[in-house]
């Protein structure tokens, strides 16, 4: 009974072993795919909040310049 006991407890640790390793992979997929979701959509959208209002002043400016000298 004990060397069946023991052969199970073996049989358990390689399969716990296993699992610890797809563990892994799933975490270090599951950073790096979160990871590449900050760089690919957040730093953009962040540079977009400065990027745009910095071309809209840039082409309604000589539109509002324009505007004043024709009097409108």
């Amino acid at each position: 009974m004990d060397a069946e006991l023991a052969q199970r407890l073996t049989n358990l640790e390689e399969k716990v072993d296993k699992i610890y390793i797809s563990v892994e992979k799933t975490r270090k997929y599951f950073f790096w795919t979160m990871v590449i979701t900050i760089v690919l959509f957040v730093l953009p959208a962040v540079g977009l909040a400065f990027a745009v209002p910095m071309f809209m002043t840039n082409y309604i400016g000589p539109l509002q310049n324009l505007q004043n000298i024709t009097g409108n």
